[in-house]
């Protein structure tokens, strides 16, 4: 059984590898998802996206701050059945605070400098999700947790 150490170093490498995550959020009695680009803080205790205030993910959000967000490797290859690995993190969301918006500046845009204008307009609604657990799969059916201690 890997320690959570494997599985923080796990993580951290396949975030490091993409900059995009599907967010799942749940609205008019049905669930929502959405592409959207990440980044995560060195803890592996928040991740950092955002949004425009006008779309259905953000009023969902407001409405129900439980959201998940899936991170994946796959390359659509058939072998992405032995070798992907995705990982889905679940926890509260929230827009950022004041105290956090420098280190979301600077984790988001290092990662998405190309969204600069898009994070700084005041529409843009920059978003946290408090991670409680991450469940990792890979090889297709090897299932891992990881539960967040604060």
């Amino acid at each position: 059984m890997p320690t959570p150490d494997t599985i923080r170093q796990r993580l951290q490498r396949l975030f490091e590898d993409q900059g995009l995550a599907v967010l799942s959020t749940f609205g008019g009695g049905q669930p929502y998802a959405s592409l959207v680009a990440f980044a995560a803080d060195t803890a592996l205790e928040r991740l950092f996206f955002c949004t425009s205030r006008s779309t259905r993910k953000y009023a969902n959000m407001q409405a129900t701050p439980k959201a998940a967000l899936l991170i994946d490797s796959r390359s659509n290859r058939d072998s992405d059945f032995h070798q992907a690995v995705a990982a889905t993190a679940t926890g509260a969301v929230r827009e950022i605070n004041s105290a956090e918006s420098e280190d979301f500046a600077s984790r988001f845009l290092s990662r998405h400098p190309y969204l600069e204008a898009f994070v700084r307009s005041p529409s843009c609604a920059r978003m946290v999700l408090d991670v409680n657990t991450y469940i990792l799969v890979s090889r297709f059916q090897n299932v891992m947790e990881l539960h967040i201690e604060r």
